[in-house]
């Protein structure tokens, strides 16, 4: 008797989704307790005349330990990458001093009262422009930045505004937008250098508080200064 047959003869299906089966069995895949049973049946059940070939029960254990030590593995190897894609408080506490990039529209000059930022593009551009307004909301500056390629863009404002005159000292307002190669509005986010002042806790959940943009997560920093 084969080892397919002693499975067919249990009533077992390997693949499938049948609802009635699945009812029945209460599980869809074999473990280590059902293969070594059905070992055991499958040796009680053969033919005294057709024995079981030695070579072929050895090749279906060899062939089980391999799929449940493949099996053990994978389980592990995703452990340690949802331990090592995890950010953890103490990850999240290093952030605090540092500058990072990331999306938001309130930008803080340096003390030469100029602005770094970036654009970030999920395409090609035709054309990319800022818009720049001071704390009472009037536009100070408008750039074009032209064409520009797919990814982050960056800039780098010098903090006067259209006629030549200092800006103040803000903060100030950045938006971005950008004309795709048909025309059309283009997705474009304004990347902002800010401060990470501290860290909380959010349902278990590291959260940075930066200055300016509020509270984000550790994975919405594109760069770090």
């Amino acid at each position: 008797m084969s080892y397919e047959t002693t499975v067919a003869g249990l009533g077992i299906q390997r693949t499938g989704t049948d609802a009635t089966s699945t009812a029945k069995l209460g599980q869809r895949s074999l473990g280590q307790e059902d293969f070594l049973a059905l070992m055991t049946a499958q040796m009680k059940n053969q033919d005294p005349f057709k024995p079981v070939d030695n070579t072929q029960m050895v090749a279906q254990m060899a062939q089980f330990s391999s799929l449940a030590g493949i099996t053990e593995m994978s389980t592990t190897m995703k452990a340690i990458a949802d331990k090592l894609g995890a950010s953890t408080p103490a990850d999240a506490l290093s952030w605090v001093g540092k500058t990072v990039l990331t999306e938001g529209a309130t930008a803080y000059p340096r003390t030469d009262g100029g602005v770094t930022g970036a654009v970030e593009l999920d395409g090609d551009a035709s054309a990319v422009d800022l818009t720049i307004k001071d704390a009472a909301g009037t536009v100070v500056r408008q750039v074009a930045m032209g064409a520009q390629g797919k990814g982050a863009v960056g800039y780098d404002w010098d903090g006067t505004t259209d006629s030549g005159a200092p800006a103040g000292s803000g903060p100030f307002t950045i938006t971005a937008k950008a004309t795709g190669a048909d025309g059309k509005a283009a997705a474009a986010r304004n990347l902002v250098w800010a401060p990470v002042t501290s860290v909380t806790l959010t349902d278990g959940q590291p959260v940075l508080n930066v200055t300016g943009v509020g509270h984000i997560a550790p994975s919405a920093i594109r760069q770090a200064a």
